[in-house]
C-alpha cells in the first residue's frame, strides 16, 4: 500500500549503447501511466558502470527520448554522482545490525558458494556474526539476508514467492567501496520518490532482493510491474539478427514518433480491441491492468501498418520539411525552391502511397530527377523508336492542352491512344519511362499534373530527341 499522494514513475537505462526498443517501451509505459495521473516521470542514468558508460551514450540515449517525444520531469539523475549517498545507506544498514562487513576472499566466497550450493541453501557469510578482522585486509559489505521466504506483489506477474535460500547475503558494497546496482537503485528510487517501478521481468529477482532492502530500511515499497520482453517475429528473445533495435534506426528508417509510440504500447498491452490510438488516446486508456503476461511479438507489418495511419493524419507541411532533411544533398535530385514547389501539391499522393518516410523518398524520387537523366534498364526496353516517334507526336498533343489537371490529362491520355489505334499500355509504359526513368510513381495524368506542362515537355524531348 502506497502512502504518497502523487505517483512518480522512471526510466532508469544503463548508457551502454543506443536507446533499445525494449527501453524505449518501457520509457513509455512509465511515462503514459504518469501522464494519466497527473503524476511525474523522471529520468535517472544508471553509469555505476565506469568501463561501459560513454557520454556518447547518455547523448544518444537522450536524443532518443527526445525524439520519441517522451520528455522527462525535473534534471536527469546520474546513479554514479549518487554514490556517497548509496555508501551513506549501507553503512547506517551496517550500524542497525542489517548488514555487516565481509572479509572473505573472492576464493573463499567461491568454496562457501559451492558448500552452500550443495546443501541446498543459500550463501551466508561466516561474517555475518561478527569476529576478528584479519590485518589490513579489504572487504565488502554485505545485506544480512532475513532467513524468511520474499513474496513480491507484482502488478503483472501476481505474487511472486523465493525460498530464502535463492537469495544470498548480498553485497552492497564492494571492495573498492562502489555501491552495487541492488543497493543503488532502491536508494535512487527512495530519494526520487518513486511510487511505480514498470520494467522488463528480467528484473523480477532484483524486484525481490530489493523487496528485502525496502523492507530492512523501513521504506515503503514502490508498486513493482515486471513486464515480460519484446521477442522476434521468430518467437525468440530479440537480438540484432531481427534488424533494428535502436530508436535511431527507427527513425533513420522513416517511422514517425508517434506511429513509433503507437505501436509500442501495444506490444505488451491491450485495450480492448482499439489498435490505433493518438497521444491523448494512450494516456487516457493507459493502466496497468491491460498489461499482458505473453511476451509481445515485434510484427514489421503492423508496425508499418501503424505509421501509415499516423503518416496520414500528419500535417503536410511537416512531412515535407522531415522529406526534404532525408533528401538534402542527394546528387541527381533538385533541391531548394524547385523541390519545394513539386513536392507541395504532391504530399496527399505520397502519405497515400508511403508507410514511411524511407518510402516516401522513393515515391517522390521521379519528381526530383534533375533533367537529363538516365532511364534504368527495365524501363528502357519500353522506349524502341517506335514508342518513342508515338512519344514525339504525343509531346505535340500535350504541347497545346491548356487544362493541366491530372483528370483532364488522363482523358487526353486515353484519347491520344484511341487516336493512334493502341491499347493503352503501348502509350502509358514508354511515357512512364520517359518521364520517371524507371522510379515509381502513381497514375500517369498524376504524374504529368504534379511534374508541371514546362517539366514535363522537357522530359519528352530529352528522351525523343534519341529517336
Amino acid at each position: 500500500m502506497q502512502n504518497r499522494q502523487q505517483i512518480i514513475t522512471r526510466f532508469a537505462p544503463s548508457p551502454t549503447g543506443f536507446l533499445h526498443i525494449g527501453g524505449a517501451r518501457t520509457a513509455l509505459f512509465n511515462y503514459l501511466f504518469a501522464r494519466k495521473a497527473g503524476g511525474q516521470f523522471k529520468l535517472r542514468i544508471e553509469d555505476t558502470d565506469r568501463e561501459r558508460s560513454t557520454d556518447a551514450a547518455v547523448e544518444a540515449i537522450l536524443d532518443g527520448m527526445q525524439w520519441l517525444g517522451l520528455n522527462w520531469d525535473g534534471e536527469v539523475v546520474s546513479q554514479f554522482a549518487r554514490a556517497d549517498r548509496h555508501r551513506e545507506i549501507a553503512n547506517l544498514l551496517v550500524s542497525e545490525g542489517k548488514a555487516f562487513r565481509c572479509y572473505c576472499t573472492p576464493e573463499e566466497v567461491e568454496t562457501l558458494r559451492a558448500a552452500a550450493f550443495a546443501e541446498g541453501r543459500a550463501l551466508r557469510s561466516p561474517w555475518r556474526d561478527g569476529g576478528t578482522p584479519p590485518p589490513d585486509t579489504p572487504f565488502t559489505v554485505r545485506f544480512r539476508a532475513p532467513d524468511s521466504d520474499v513474496v513480491l506483489a507484482d502488478a503483472v506477474q501476481g505474487d511472486v514467492r523465493w525460498a530464502a535460500k535463492e537469495f544470498d547475503d548480498l553485497i552492497l558494497l564492494r571492495a573498492d567501496g562502489n555501491p552495487t546496482y541492488n543497493l543503488a537503485v532502491v536508494v535512487d528510487d527512495h530519494d526520487m520518490g518513486v511510487t511505480h517501478i514498470i520494467r522488463g521481468d528480467d528484473h523480477l529477482v532484483n524486484g525481490g532482493r530489493q523487496s528485502q532492502l525496502y523492507d530492512a530500511l523501513g521504506w515503503v515499497r514502490p508498486v513493482f510491474a515486471h513486464i515480460p520482453l519484446i521477442h522476434g517475429p521468430d518467437g525468440k528473445k530479440l537480438s540484432k539478427r531481427h534488424g533494428a533495435l535502436g530508436a535511431e534506426a527507427y527513425r533513420e528508417m522513416g517511422y514517425l514518433p508517434e506511429g513509433l509510440r503507437n505501436y509500442l504500447a501495444r506490444l505488451g498491452w491491450s485495450h480492448g480491441d482499439q489498435e490505433l490510438f493518438n497521444d491523448a488516446e494512450l494516456i487516457a486508456a493507459f493502466g496497468l491492468e491491460g498489461l499482458n503476461k505473453a511476451p509481445a511479438r515485434l510484427d514489421f507489418d503492423k508496425l508499418a501498418y501503424v505509421n501509415h495511419h499516423h503518416m496520414r493524419l500528419a500535417a503536410n507541411e511537416r512531412l515535407q520539411e522531415l522529406l526534404t532533411a532525408r533528401l538534402q544533398g542527394r546528387p541527381g535530385l533538385v533541391d531548394g525552391a524547385i523541390a519545394h514547389l513539386r513536392l507541395t501539391p504532391a504530399m496527399d499522393m505520397l502519405k497515400e502511397r508511403s508507410k514511411t518516410l524511407a518510402e516516401m523518398e522513393t515515391q517522390a524520387y521521379f519528381l526530383l530527377r534533375q533533367r537529363p537523366f538516365d532511364v534504368d534498364d527495365a524501363a528502357r526496353k519500353n522506349l524502341s523508336p517506335e514508342a518513342l516517334e508515338r512519344l514525339s507526336r504525343l509531346r505535340d498533343v500535350l504541347a497545346t492542352h491548356t487544362d493541366w489537371s491530372a483528370d483532364a490529362l488522363g482523358d487526353v491520355l486515353k484519347a491520344f491512344a484511341e487516336s493512334e489505334a493502341v491499347g493503352f499500355g503501348k502509350v502509358g509504359q514508354p511515357l512512364r519511362a520517359a518521364l520517371t526513368g524507371g522510379a515509381p510513381a502513381p497514375d500517369m495524368g498524376l504524374v504529368l499534373a504534379l511534374l508541371g506542362r514546362e517539366e514535363t515537355l522537357a522530359r519528352l524531348d530529352d528522351q525523343t530527341s534519341k529517336a
